[in-house]
């Protein structure tokens, strides 16, 4: 039994596409004109698989060819195969196209606000047909979804999540700042040190957890000021809105309040100390092939 088996898997399947056509267009001269080959060509397919099959798959007819007996038993069951097969290498060469595909990104709101917003919005206008997915998520867990393959290209702080796994495409550094409102404009005109700063005005920081406050805490600390935030918030858009509130002053990347300090809605504090940088990176799980959609969306964000 493992003979015949292993004979059968022997043939070769472009026999049975030049059979699958024919049966399913019911001519030679069709089925050669489809496969792009000649006539003779398709007839010798088909002697060459009824040979290897040991039986007549067609009868000739005046309008063409019909199925024996035998023919229609395999055709029932090759046209499932071959219709998978073929509809998959249709669908592969969409994909290579760019007519069909996803592109699955994991990155905070705040960078994809500063730094993915243009290329993707370019990416689009390029590739209107790719679905596009971004996700608001940690460092951590866009390392973690990177693992199991759920998302395709992430960023990530690089210094808590310089994994071996991971492949570092493109680093960006981000220089961070000390903001304030109107209320606290005074701030604005003379450097103050980090220590007279923090004990006389109210600290607005993100919760504990993400990249953006550790960078803020270790950067205290290596000044010896073990503080806590007055008020504490869940998103930079937040910290933004209550610090020109007049709520207190804030620690954020420069960019991210660009326009808000050209408005004169928020100030810059000179700060004696050396402010932190927060690097970035742009990653991809390593080993795992890059699907087209994602080549051409980090050949934009590297140009």
């Amino acid at each position: 039994m493992g003979g015949i088996l292993k004979f059968y898997m022997l043939i070769p399947f472009e026999l049975y596409r030049v059979f699958y056509t024919t049966a399913r267009l019911g001519s030679i001269s069709k089925a050669s004109k489809e496969l792009f080959t000649s006539q003779p060509a398709v007839s010798y397919s088909i002697k060459q698989l009824e040979e290897k099959l040991g039986g007549q798959l067609f009868f000739r007819n005046a309008k063409g060819v019909s199925l024996t007996a035998e023919g229609e038993i395999l055709y029932q069951y090759i046209e499932k195969g071959c219709s998978l097969i073929l509809s998959g290498e249709r669908k592969f060469g969409e994909l290579k196209d760019m007519t069909l595909g996803q592109l699955r990104i994991a990155v905070c709101s705040a960078v994809c606000k500063n730094d993915l917003l243009k290329p993707i919005t370019h990416y689009h206008q390029l590739y209107p047909d790719i679905r596009i997915h971004v996700r608001d998520e940690s460092s951590h867990e866009i390392s973690r979804l990177l693992d199991t393959g759920e998302i395709d290209i992430g960023i990530i702080n690089f210094h808590e999540n310089a994994s071996e796994q991971l492949h570092i495409v493109k680093q960006i550094k981000k220089e961070m700042c000390f903001i304030t409102g109107k209320k606290y404009e005074a701030l604005s005109t003379n450097p103050i040190s980090l220590r007279a700063l923090t004990e006389a005005y109210p600290l607005i920081a993100l919760h504990k957890g993400g990249s953006t406050r550790n960078v803020l805490d270790q950067f205290l600390l290596s000044y010896g000021i073990n503080k806590n935030p007055h008020i504490e918030l869940s998103t930079l858009e937040l910290i933004v809105e209550f610090t020109i509130n007049g709520l207190g002053f804030a620690c954020v990347t420069k960019d991210y309040v660009a326009n808000e300090l050209d408005c004169k809605k928020l100030f810059l504090i000179p700060i004696l100390e050396p402010l932190p940088k927060i690097n970035l990176a742009v990653v991809l799980k390593k080993g795992m092939p890059v699907s087209t959609a994602s080549e051409k969306f980090l050949e934009l964000i590297n140009q």
